[in-house]
C-alpha cells in the first residue's frame, strides 16, 4: 500500500486510507469541502478512521454522513 503524506498530499475520493493515517488540517479541509461547516471530527469518527485501513476517503464520507444523519434524528 502506497504511503500517503496526510499533511500535504492531494486528497480526493479515491485516496486510500493507509496505516499511516493522521488526522490533519489537510484531511479536515477535504471533509469541509464535502460537507461544509457541518463537518466536525469527533472521537468515535476519528477512531473509525484509524481502523479504516484499505478503505477510501469516499467510504469515510459515507460513514461520516451516516453518523451525522443518525445524530440529527
Amino acid at each position: 500500500m502506497e504511503k500517503v503524506y496526510w499533511h500535504k498530499n492531494q486528497i480526493d475520493d479515491h485516496t486510500m486510507i493507509t496505516d499511516s493515517y493522521k488526522t490533519t488540517q489537510n484531511v479536515r479541509r477535504y471533509f469541509k469541502s464535502k460537507f461544509g461547516d457541518d463537518f466536525k471530527f469527533d472521537r468515535q469518527f476519528m477512531q473509525w478512521m484509524q481502523n479504516a485501513t484499505g478503505l477510501t476517503m469516499a467510504d469515510a464520507c459515507r460513514e461520516w454522513s451516516s453518523r451525522s444523519s443518525k445524530t440529527q434524528k
